[in-house]
């Protein structure tokens, strides 16, 4: 929240299922959070542990047979996950902007990106084409491409990985929304491209008010763009706090271990920490915790009970460890 307690996205509760054969997976299991205006929120964590669910789940593009089976997702106070498809799709391109990891899964191979884009501004935006290709124009300039009004009437192919990237930025941010959700946005990238994808979406924050949750598995990049972060394991969030915080003292033995598995400049060590084992298919998840079969600090009751998040010092931390009767 910020300093007025504004919420502009609020996740409460939320339960992803994926009905099978075999029975009901739960990919996102009792997932709580917010994020205000113009604050990033990183969702970091393994392959499978349910951060990419969650994001799909917010913006209404969870892949059948998955279905959002418990909680609720409010934008602004109005609630969007029980909409329509249609009312959803408008909430989706108007005030919800996606980017993805693959800039070639967003963008039409057939159509010019100016295309792309003024068509999207017109349907979103009470605006003309002449105005809608200005705002295009501008948009591809503050993304940061050189030439906008030449390389507006270009196709995809015809440019880099790391522009297509910028374009898809551009795309989300077309129709002024308030919420972008950005699913690894930077993993496809070079480490200088993905600096300076990082550094405009900090700039977007700070200049537009946006909020965005910024889902990835890089702690480095969470470390260096956002103001929160939350840890997810096994579709729940273990661990939620600012970024500094958890970054630099880590309470659940899962962020510890995530935080030891990172070289630090300037540091000797012998040997970066590692987390044994590896995360529960979803047809696993042990009782209990779901680390527990991984933790060194398991004892008795990590194996019965899962625990809720705790508030721990200004962090929520779902750990037995600061459970009451420890």
């Amino acid at each position: 929240m910020d300093a007025n307690g504004t919420k502009l996205l609020e996740v409460r509760n939320l339960r992803v299922e994926f009905p099978s054969r075999r029975g009901t997976l739960v990919a996102v299991d009792d997932v709580s959070f917010d994020i205000a205006p113009g604050e990033v929120l990183g969702v970091v964590g393994e392959s499978g542990a349910g951060k990419s669910m969650t994001g799909a789940a917010i913006i209404g593009l969870l892949e059948p047979p998955g279905r959002i089976a418990g909680g609720e997702i409010l934008l602004d106070g109005q609630r969007i996950d029980n909409l329509p498809y249609e009312k959803m799709r408008r909430v989706r391109g108007r005030q919800i902007g996606a980017i993805f990891q693959d800039p070639l899964t967003a963008l039409n191979p057939l159509y010019t990106i100016g295309r792309q884009l003024v068509e999207t501004i017109v349907t979103h935006l009470d605006m003309g084409e002449r105005a809608a290709r200005d705002r295009a124009i501008q948009l591809l300039q503050d993304v940061g491409i050189p030439a906008a009004e030449r390389r507006i009437d270009h196709y995809p192919h015809q440019f880099s990985g790391g522009m297509r990237q910028r374009v898809v930025i551009a795309l989300a941010l077309s129709a002024n929304p308030r919420l972008i959700v950005a699913d690894e946005p930077t993993t496809a990238l070079d480490v200088s491209i993905q600096a300076q994808i990082i550094t405009l979406i900090k700039r977007l924050c700070r200049e537009h008010g946006t909020a965005v949750m910024l889902v990835t598995h890089d702690m480095g990049v969470i470390a260096e763009t956002a103001d929160r972060v939350a840890v997810m394991y096994a579709g729940r969030i273990a661990e939620i706090g600012p970024v500094r915080d958890v970054v630099r003292r880590a309470r659940h033995p899962y962020t510890e271990g995530l935080m030891g598995s990172i070289p630090k400049i300037g540091e000797t060590v012998g040997r970066l920490t590692q987390i044994d084992g590896a995360m529960p298919r979803l047809d696993a998840i042990p009782r209990g915790c779901a680390f527990n079969p991984r933790c060194a600090r398991a004892f008795g009751r990590c194996r019965i009970d899962r625990p809720d998040p705790m508030d721990v010092d200004g962090a929520r931390v779902a750990c037995w460890l600061y459970g009451e009767g420890r």
